[in-house]
């Protein structure tokens, strides 16, 4: 059995695609306010929900260091600019600024003012739970809050007859603490477990609604403290 990383879910908020409206647990209003609408309008529909998500858990106070995972990003914009490139020979200056994987995480550190770093990891179907990992390591490590925003959404159909599986949309954030200071478990790799890997984030949505000591997920255990 693998080494285990201890660290607790302070807050969490999630978006299903075809809900009415996000789900935040402990279900209070955001400290911050509304998001600016200068940051809301620069981009894509998934990306306007996943910094919904950050900022309803982001603290008032504090500045955590920031954690994105996602297998594709906000690749309806990327598919946008391929478009262009291929019918037009060029592309926008201003969405191609944004196509780059860490975009929404620089927005969401330059809106808020946080200039405590930022990780983006992408990682195939693995990408939350290697996102999850770095953000506990991360808890391990510096002692401090961190906030990990996971999001993805299904590919355009063109890509049907290369990939392997269309993940189902989501939208997870999820302010990680140091154990004690939460909803404390733990995190552990482990030989190929029962599961979906695709369904990563919503097998850990399940978890945190769920009242399971453990689940072991594709290769990956997570498990509440005793």
């Amino acid at each position: 059995m693998s080494a285990s990383l201890s660290f607790a879910v302070a807050r969490w908020a999630v978006w299903h695609p075809g809900a009415d409206s996000m789900i935040v647990h402990p279900p209070t209003a955001s400290e911050r306010g509304a998001i600016p609408s200068a940051f809301r309008r620069r981009v894509t529909a998934i990306g306007r929900k996943a910094l919904e998500a950050a900022w309803a858990i982001l603290p008032a106070d504090g500045q955590p260091r920031l954690v994105l995972s996602s297998r594709h990003g906000e690749y309806q914009r990327t598919f946008g600019l391929l478009t262009s490139l291929a019918e037009e020979g060029v592309v926008s200056p201003a969405e191609f600024s944004l196509s780059v994987h860490h975009a929404l995480v620089g927005l969401l550190s330059i809106a808020t003012a946080n200039r405590s770093g930022h990780t983006a990891i992408a990682a195939g179907p693995h990408s939350f739970g290697y996102g999850l990992l770095e953000a506990a390591a991360c808890v391990i490590e510096d002692g401090g809050p961190v906030l990990l925003l996971h999001f993805d959404e299904p590919l355009p159909d063109i890509y049907d007859p290369i990939i392997d599986a269309n993940e189902p949309p989501l939208v997870l954030a999820a302010l990680l603490v140091p154990a004690g200071g939460g909803a404390a478990m733990s995190l552990a790799i482990e030989p190929e477990g029962a599961g979906s890997v695709g369904r990563l984030a919503h097998e850990f949505i399940e978890f945190l609604q769920s009242g399971e000591a453990e689940r072991s997920p594709a290769g990956w255990r997570w498990r509440r403290a005793a």
